[in-house]
């Protein structure tokens, strides 16, 4: 087994320098490509992207870190269950491409609520879609920013827990001024030179690895199982989910979640509208699951590799534990200069999709909630950019204080259980909307809720927050639900009560409303965003 191996505290003078290239070459194209036009240049950027650049865009949003930390880790700890997470990540992209891509671009505006109220009461959907839109948003941001917090810390040899808080908060700052100077133009633009990076980055690392070992894979995973307690385990299901047929349960309620969710993310569906037309959201889809697959297929690699160079007992423990594999095995390759490039990365993603998120969230309440709930649609576009970078900074608080809290937890969890409230909260009254005449405002309200509130509940009495040595609150134990991942029961509480609350419902169904979403979800006509 080798020995735990960390990276030298000399080194944190370079890997600051590289992070502060990075952020400052960004900073500036944020700037300079900032449009301080209306409320559709700050939120959706004009729909001036192509497909192509959506795409790449797309998957800048997707890649987060917990595809590149939280899953490197996992595949490198837990072998072939940890890499179950990339084939739910990947997968749930026929959900978009088949179903939502291009009827959601052409019912919405800017936000998901849109989509929601389009043929319904809009006041109280948008509140509810909105409030979806800030729990999901939030609870996906406290992964990145935890993420962000173990990897600068493994880095910077930053080891105490208030270390690690300060440095969460830098890149809670950090991110914030991404969305107040740039909106959704210059993010996606940071989003495209982040996926590019991360893209090349991955494929380098792929290749000098499996250098290392005569571009055998076979003695890579030799290597990997003589250096994993599992041994041989790690090649085949079982070693994280097959120790009782509770955590078999669990892994059929995380996959459940990581399949379904992705139809449901927020700042997923908000990147159909920074495009002119279907046809370019669809082109979008396709670009987008072409770079996550070959990403997905290298992280297999990287993820063995790491547990074959680096050794599992190094990378637990490492500062930031799982998260940390991804980096240590760039140092044992290529020494400080790919450990650089890769910190860099890896700081880049975390920016990213925090600032996407940050911003879908604010769109979410400024254009939902403030301006056609509180004001009725009687506003102005510069109140609804102004509100919406007021949203932001407190969402970025939010996300750091939350940050905080789960510092040491995988990310890849962390972004499952987030999966977890899209597929509850949205996938179901999405799929309703668009495809079921029949159904109605009392139908949306009871699935975006009953999804939402059952997660939650079932999150906050589960071993995620206590009764396990891992849990968030160690130390008290109040959980009576048995899984980590409650998709297996929240999802389907979803699509039910969409269905019993539709035919409790009173209202009847607005036909004309129903016609006009019926011919601009299937051809666009009549739909813009401006």
């Amino acid at each position: 087994m080798n020995e735990p191996q960390l990276i030298p505290a000399d080194n944190a003078i370079i890997n600051t320098s590289v992070f502060a290239v990075f952020v400052l070459i960004t900073l500036f194209v944020v700037y300079r490509v900032s449009n301080r036009g209306t409320s559709s240049d700050y939120f959706v950027a004009g729909s001036s992207f192509s497909g192509v650049q959506n795409g790449i865009a797309l998957s800048g949003d997707y890649l987060s870190a917990a595809s590149f930390l939280g899953i490197a880790g996992a595949i490198a700890v837990y072998g072939y269950d940890g890499f179950l997470y990339s084939i739910g990540f990947l997968v749930a992209w026929l959900i978009n491409l088949l179903l939502l891509a291009e009827r959601t671009r052409n019912t919405g505006r800017f936000t998901m609520g849109d989509v929601l109220s389009f043929r319904m009461r809009q006041r109280p959907v948008r509140a509810a879609a909105a409030s979806s839109t800030l729990a999901i948003t939030i609870i996906y941001m406290i992964a990145q920013i935890a993420g962000a917090g173990g990897l600068v810390a493994l880095l910077l040899n930053v080891n105490g827990k208030f270390g690690q808080a300060l440095v969460i908060a830098a890149v809670g700052a950090i991110m914030m001024i991404y969305v107040l100077v740039g909106g959704m133009k210059g993010t996606t633009w940071v989003q495209i030179i982040k996926a590019a990076m991360l893209l090349l980055s991955v494929v380098m690392i792929t290749i000098f690895l499996l250098g290392k070992f005569g571009y055998s894979f076979t003695n890579l995973l030799q290597s990997a199982a003589e250096n994993n307690p599992h041994g041989r385990d790690i090649f085949a299901p079982g070693v994280q989910y097959g120790k009782s047929e509770l955590t078999k349960l669990d892994f059929v309620s995380l996959s459940m979640a990581l399949v379904l969710g992705t139809g449901g993310l927020p700042h997923v569906l908000m990147r159909f509208y920074t495009v002119p037309n279907a046809r370019e959201a669809r082109r979008s889809v396709v670009w987008s699951t072409w770079v996550v697959a070959t990403f997905y297929i290298c992280t297999l690699v990287i993820g063995y590799g790491a547990a074959a160079l680096v050794g599992t007992d190094a990378i637990l423990d490492a500062p930031g534990a799982e998260n940390s594999a991804a980096p240590l095995l760039a140092y044992r390759i290529g020494g400080t200069v790919l450990l650089g490039i890769i910190a860099a990365v890896a700081f880049a993603t975390i920016l990213a999709v925090v600032a996407g998120l940050t911003l879908t969230a604010s769109a979410s309440f400024a254009h939902d909630i403030y301006a056609n709930v509180i004001r009725r649609g009687d506003i102005d576009s510069d109140s609804v950019v102004r509100v919406a970078r007021l949203t932001a900074l407190v969402i970025g608080v939010a996300s750091i204080l939350g940050g905080v809290l789960v510092i040491g937890q995988n990310i890849a969890f962390l972004v499952g259980l987030a999966f977890a409230f899209a597929a509850s909260a949205n996938l179901s009254t999405l799929l309703y909307s668009l495809f079921w005449r029949r159904f109605n405002t009392t139908g949306t309200l009871w699935g975006i809720y009953s999804g939402l509130g059952s997660c939650l509940l079932l999150v906050i009495f589960s071993p995620v927050l206590s009764g396990s040595p891992d849990s968030i609150i160690p130390s008290l134990d109040f959980a009576f639900f048995p899984l980590k991942n409650p998709g297996i029961v929240s999802i389907p509480v979803s699509f039910i009560c969409g269905i019993i609350g539709t035919f409790v419902g009173k209202e009847a169904v607005d036909e004309e409303r129903q016609a006009e979403m019926e011919v601009r979800a299937l051809t666009g006509i009549g739909s813009r965003v401006g």
